[in-house]
Formats: structure tokens, C-alpha cells, sequence
């Protein structure tokens, strides 16, 4: 079905590289794809999944495809703003459908007016749809692509003379207004949602320390919403009995003995540990997951790595994922203390990627030939549009089974070695018997 269609002019570029002079096409925006169709000459027919980027200047637009080719729309007319609307629309609800699959949505349709301040002092602004889901505020442009915003990164909401102002833990801004007879309405939802996500942290560590006081148990839940990880030195600066009912947990689970080993060879006081309840990519219900930096071996014979993972009484196929800290070039040329300062800024790094992308681990660890395969194309898609999960496939280094104890005990020390005796950050490590 045609939504629009409009005759403009349109060049393409390859590598940069401009193939033709500006030719009279027509332009179709469908449910599914997008078509080009030239004077004469054979079209080009997209799916929103090829879209990589695109924007407009100067009355072209550029859109940018996942293959290295462009095209540049120009001479639109009068139909310059339709089309943007359009193809934007398009756009949005292919990310939306790709990116947030598992979220309910609990308001909608909230038509307003955005500016977003980003921390490149680049301004975003404009006419936008709102919608809340479980974990998050969703901005959709009428021009442009959808600003999300996730509760567990937010720092503060101020409402005031009927705008509201959100301010993210990372500096962005968000500023709303001219919501008109829905601004109570928006409110009153968007505190609802908001504080719903922070009462099942409260709930959960109240059952894991019944006696605590409330303005305790107020405290710790302050910086571990969302399930985010916490170091061992945080928390027992509030309640040490918290970290042993943490650690008794992932005995629960059957993965003690390993979180154990890891431990060990590990720097202990930042050893981080998160606990959730509720949605979880794959997993559902009450999980619980770590992050156990390793660099603190004198001989630096192994180590330069994170090890994670995420876990639950329902979840039967146990892995550790493995992040590597800084270049393998110059890990052995770092000391200490600049290792400790480039690990706490990794793990707020890594908490903020796993919440994004909502702990899916399988596009993380898919190798990239795999991930061009047509099963996996909502992965391809959104690795393009997710830049926490490009982050984390770049750190990755490996994922290791747990088969037997002593396997996977055998397998991690040969991970941690490989990490170090090799210099090129793009190679992954796998089983011997895998590769």
C-alpha cells in the first residue's frame, strides 16, 4: 500500500563517491519499503531495516543506507515536510518494533513539543508523539528518530508553568511542553510508571533484609533502580549484611562456586552486583547478575577483562560474558591506579549498555557473519541503531558455557591469557573445540 508519493530529484553517492547528476524520479513511501523509481531506469526498492541514518539540510534529504550508499532527495517543492513526515514515521515504528518488542506501553498518542539538549551542545527540537512504556520515555519526532529515554538513567524531573524538564544522569536534557488538556494526564501516568519501577527495588531488597530501616533500604534502592549493578564498597557503606544476602542469592542459583573463582583472582572491592525483578530481555521474574573486574595479577599474565553475567531460577542455560577493559596495546602500560579509574567508568558504561538494550546477550556475542544471516536481521538492524550495543560487541571478547565446573575453570584462565597476549582489540576468543 502507497502511503506517499512525490516526483523529485535524487543522486546517488557510493563510498562518498557521486555515481550520477541529479535525475527526475518518483519517490514511494509503502508500509514495508521505500522505492526510487528514476526516469526510465531501474529503481530502487528499500526496506527501513537498509535505513542507517538519514537527516535534512539546506531542502535535501539524505538518507544513508547500512551498505555504504547514499542518496541524496532534492528539488521536493511543496512536499519537502510531507515526506519527512512520512518517511520519519516509517522509520520510528520499524525501531519501535525492533527495539522495545517486549515493552508494554502504558500511555500514548501525546502530541507536544520537544527540545533535546545533547552532550555535544547539539540541539533537537520540534513537533513529537510521547509515549511511556514499562522502563522508559519515548520521544517520536515528526522529523527525525526517536529520542528514548530510560528511567533508571534519569536523574531529575522538574515540572513547571506546565512543561516538564528531564535531566539524564549523563547531563542530556529534555525539555517537554504544549501537551494542552493531556499535561495532567501525562503526569500523572509518567510519575506512576516512574515510581513503580523504583518500588520494586524497595520491595525486593526489603525481602532480602526485612529488618533493614526503610530509609535504608530508600537509600540502597536509589542506586541500583533499574537493576543496576553496584560495588561491594557502595553497599557496605550502607549495609554490609546486604552483600552476603546478595551472594547467598547467586548460590541459589547454582553459580557460587564460579562467581567464587572469579572473585578471587579479581579486584574484590569492585566486584559489582544487580538484582532485578520483572522484564529482562529473555529472562522473566527475579534475576540477578555481576560484574567482577579482573586486572589485579602482578604479572599481568592474564586479566585486562570484566566478566559478567546475568541469571535466574528459570534461566537453565548458564554463560559468562566476557568485556575487555582497555586496549590490548596499552593495558600492560597502565598502573593501577589508572586501571581503577578506567574500570569504574567501564562499569557505569556497561550498566548503562545492558539496561538500553535490556539484556538481550544473543546480539552481543553473534559473530558478524552470523548476524548478516536473514533469521537475524532485527539484530543487524539494531546494532545500527543502538550505539550501547555497538560498544558492547566492540569490548567483547568472549562467552564461555558452563558445561562442567572444571571446564569452564579451564576455559576462563585460557580467555583471561588470550586477552593479554595478543594486541589486535577486534579478535574474540572461542573454545578450542568451537573454532
Amino acid at each position: 500500500m502507497i502511503l506517499f508519493e512525490c516526483e523529485c530529484d535524487f543522486a546517488l553517492l557510493e563510498n562518498g563517491r557521486k555515481k550520477n547528476d541529479e535525475t527526475e524520479c518518483i519517490v514511494r513511501i509503502e508500509d514495508e519499503a521505500f522505492s526510487i523509481s528514476p526516469k526510465f531506469g531501474e529503481p530502487f526498492y528499500f526496506s527501513y531495516h537498509d535505513v542507517y541514518k538519514f537527516k535534512s539540510a539546506d531542502f535535501k534529504i539524505i538518507i544513508d543506507l547500512t551498505s555504504d550508499v547514499s542518496f541524496i532527495l532534492s528539488k521536493l517543492g511543496y512536499y519537502f515536510d510531507d515526506f519527512l513526515r512520512f518517511f520519519s514515521k516509517k522509520i520510528n515504528e520499524t525501531i519501535l518494533k525492533e527495539l522495545l518488542i517486549n515493552e508494554t506501553i502504558r500511555k500514548s498518542g501525546i502530541k507536544a513539543n520537544f527540545i533535546y539538549y545533547t552532550k555535544t551542545n547539539e540541539v533537537l527540537e520540534g513537533l513529537c508523539e510521547l509515549r511511556l512504556y514499562e522502563t522508559s520515555l519515548v520521544v517520536i519526532p515528526e522529523c527525525g528518530e526517536i529520542i528514548r529515554v530510560l528511567f533508571s538513567e534519569i536523574q531529575e524531573i522538574s515540572v513547571e508553568d506546565y512543561s516538564v524538564l528531564v535531566v539524564r544522569e549523563d547531563g542530556e536534557r529534555l525539555s517537554l511542553s504544549k501537551m494542552g488538556w493531556e499535561f495532567d494526564n501525562f503526569i500523572k501516568v509518567f510519575s506512576e510508571v516512574y515510581n513503580e519501577r523504583q518500588l520494586e527495588v524497595q520491595t525486593y531488597l526489603k525481602e532480602l533484609l526485612p529488618d533493614a530501616h526503610p530509609l535504608t533500604i530508600r537509600e540502597i534502592a536509589s542506586f541500583m533502580k533499574e537493576g543496576k549493578a553496584v560495588r561491594r564498597i557502595d553497599i557496605d557503606m550502607i549495609s554490609p549484611d546486604l552483600w552476603k544476602e546478595l551472594e547467598r542469592r547467586i548460590g541459589l542459583l547454582g553459580i557460587k562456586k564460579e562467581y567464587d573463582f572469579l572473585s578471587k583472582i579479581a579486584r574484590r572491592e569492585k566486584v559489582c552486583i544487580g538484582v532485578k525483578r520483572g522484564l529482562l530481555g529473555e529472562l522473566t521474574g527475579e534475576y540477578i547478575w555481576f560484574l567482577i573486574p579482573i586486572y589485579g595479577d602482578e604479572t599481568r599474565s592474564y586479566g585486562n577483562a570484566i566478566a559478567m553475567e546475568a541469571s535466574s531460577e528459570k534461566d537453565s542455560g548458564k554463560a559468562t560474558y566476557f568485556f575487555r577493559i582497555v586496549g590490548r596495546k596499552e593495558y600492560h602500560g597502565l598502573t593501577f591506579e589508572e586501571l581503577d579509574t578506567r574500570v569504574d567508568d567501564l562499569i557505569n558504561q556497561i550498566n548503562r549498555c545492558m539496561l538500553e538494550i535490556n539484556f538481550r546477550r544473543e546480539p552481543i556475542y553473534l559473530s558478524r557473519e552470523k548476524i548478516e544471516k536473514p533469521e537475524y536481521e532485527h539484530y543487524k538492524f539494531a546494532i545500527q541503531k543502538i550505539s550501547a550495543l555497538r560498544t558492547l560487541r566492540k569490548l567483547f571478547i568472549g562467552r564461555i558455557v558452563h558445561r562442567s565446573y572444571e571446564q569452564w575453570m579451564e576455559d576462563v584462565m585460557h580467555l583471561l591469557k588470550f586477552n593479554v597476549s595478543i594486541k589486535d582489540d577486534d579478535k574474540k576468543w572461542f573454545r578450542r573445540l568451537e573454532s
